[in-house]
């Protein structure tokens, strides 16, 4: 796809929205009518409506959860009046990757997204959600914290303990393969036999009537690593035939990156299904130049009818689980059965052999590889140094350090992989196939704190608009607010959110463009962004005048069907 096919779009939508404001009187004054009550009334915002249009100077009248009304109103009509001339007001964010499954019943404030302008979160990502599981497998229950009262299995009951916990903000849900695996098969690394993959297929259609929105899958990770692509396609299916979405997070971002995009596309061309790629990047310094070829394979294949897109976040560097650097062999039957071939010296030492390679390929170094959480209170003092700076002070090898933090914390280790090109993350933003997703999840800077996570789960959505929009131009404001808006939540399919119109839920984020950044960091990322004013979820305000309300009036979404 052109740039000149992207600009000539771009003006295209820009000419449309402008029309129907001009033209379309009835636009200022549909839905209500003057003298009718209106609950809130926001003056003179410069609106950005999440078409990608450009922007235009109105009123929005809120009555309860909706929008009302859009145009010129008399403040006498409002109980509430909120003046944002010289800000902009767009739709909530929609954060179409997010991994809040368990920690938004800790955390059910969300303040780390909610402070950055999110309002709706999808969750059940990268093969990994919180239900379906089995009775007594208390997991995702224990991450949940002990706010967590009721205890789940299938998504029925997850919502209902969702419900309970009285979020910040609205939450649909992906179904993740690896927890449909685990459930029926275990950790372990064999094909599922005819009657396995029929039970994994029952659980997901049944979680899908119940609400979920698609299926996600992690094939890097502990149990998606041994599915074949059949048993993958074989449950696509299922999704497909209920208007679901597939995300992946793919079998590789390193050196095989082509081969795993290829799979993924064969998917969608085979099923149907619509299928979206989970945080697109190319991992490692020697696999950069692969970036390129992997977009272009996405676009040869959209334009061939595959209904393809991606997500992507604004940062160089990663955040998962040490263990991924380990090879597949060593991780199966999960943390106990990694512990246990740590503690046996000969294939310990194996294992040491093959990490230096492993991280040679992704992230490039043991400088790159940063550790951000460990579960061994000892180890703590480790947590923001990368593993070249343990092994100085521990006196060993740095792959000998890896191995020590693992069995240490039972393998539950995470790091972050400072392994990403800045000027690939600026492709792919750019790129009109791709929205912006975070990665990250909900949390607070307060509390019991034992790790230093990725600056993503408090920064992305304003770092593309301070840094990515404002500063790098990579794209314009508009286009940034689609971006994080109406695309995520078309592809998830959420009907009446993600734009500004009148009917539409009033989910809302008002944001000074001049001003509107990131504020956290590799070294301090429970930070609150600047810029952000007022944010609103379903009529009611979680922050005003940029501080949080304590308001807690999010949703259960399924996806229009």
């Amino acid at each position: 796809m052109s740039m000149n096919t992207i600009d000539r779009r771009r003006f295209l939508a820009a000419a449309a929205a402008f029309a129907a404001w001009s033209a379309c009187g009835s636009l200022r004054t549909r839905g209500i009518a003057r003298g009718e009550r209106i609950d809130v009334l926001l003056r003179r915002g410069s609106i950005l409506d999440g078409n990608g249009g450009a922007a235009f100077t109105a009123d929005i009248a809120i009555q309860g959860d909706r929008i009302v009304g859009i145009g010129d109103y008399d403040a006498a009509d409002a109980a509430r009046v909120i003046d944002i001339d010289g800000l902009s007001i767009a739709p909530g964010f929609v954060d179409i990757h997010t991994h809040s499954d368990a920690s938004i019943l800790r955390f059910p404030g969300a303040e780390s997204r909610v402070r950055q302008g999110v309002t709706t979160e999808i969750t059940g990502n990268c093969g990994g959600s919180a239900a379906p599981k089995k009775p007594g497998d208390d997991d995702d229950a224990a991450d949940a914290g002990d706010s967590a009262k009721q205890r789940w299995t299938g998504v029925r009951s997850y919502s209902d303990a969702w419900r309970a916990a009285k979020p910040a903000l609205n939450h649909a849900m992906l179904i993740g393969h690896g927890t449909l695996r685990r459930a029926v098969l275990g950790n372990v690394d064999r094909e599922a036999t005819s009657s396995e993959l029929a039970e994994m297929a029952r659980m997901l259609d049944e979680a899908l009537a119940e609400g979920a929105i698609g299926m996600s899958t992690g094939l890097e990770y502990v149990p998606g690593i041994y599915a074949p692509a059949a048993e993958i396609e074989h449950l696509a299916r299922v999704v497909a035939a209920r208007g679901g979405l597939y995300a992946s997070h793919m079998r590789s971002e390193e050196d095989k990156l082509l081969e795993a995009i290829d799979e993924i596309l064969a998917l969608g061309r085979n099923t149907g299904v619509r299928v979206q790629v989970s945080h697109l990047k190319a991992c490692g310094r020697s696999n950069w130049q692969l970036l390129d070829e992997a977009i272009a394979r996405i676009e040869r294949a959209r334009q061939s009818g595959v209904d393809v897109m991606a997500d992507a976040y604004p940062y160089t560097a990663y955040s998962t689980t040490l263990t991924i650097l380990l090879e597949p062999w060593s991780r199966e039957g999960g943390a106990e059965a990694i512990t246990s071939r740590l503690r046996d010296p000969a294939l310990r030492q194996r294992m040491l052999a093959e990490l230096p390679p492993h991280v040679a390929r992704d992230p490039g170094g043991f400088e790159l590889v940063v550790i951000a959480s460990v579960k061994d209170k000892s180890h703590e003092v480790c947590v923001g140094k990368s593993l070249v700076e343990i092994a100085a002070a521990w006196k060993c090898e740095p792959a000998d350090a890896c191995l020590r933090l693992l069995e240490a914390s039972n393998g539950e280790v995470s790091f972050i992989g400072h392994g990403i090109q800045d000027v690939g993350v600026d492709r792919v933003l750019a790129h009109p196939l791709v929205m912006v997703g975070s990665d990250g999840r909900s949390m607070a800077p307060f509390g019991r704190q034992l790790e230093r996570p990725h600056p993503r789960s408090y920064g992305t959505f304003p770092r593309a608009l301070g840094v990515y929009c404002r500063e790098r131009g990579l794209f314009d404001l508009p286009t940034a607010i689609r971006k994080m808006t109406s695309m995520p939540a078309d592809r998830a399919g959420i009907r009446d959110r993600g734009r500004i119109a009148v009917g539409a839920f009033a989910d809302l984020v008002v944001f000074d463009a001049k001003l509107v950044r990131d504020e956290a960091s590799w070294q301090e990322p429970q930070r609150y962004p600047t810029g952000i004013r007022h944010v609103a979820v379903n009529g009611e305000f979680v922050v005003l005048d940029g501080e949080g309300t304590g308001a807690r009036p999010g949703r259960w979404l399924e996806a229009a069907r």
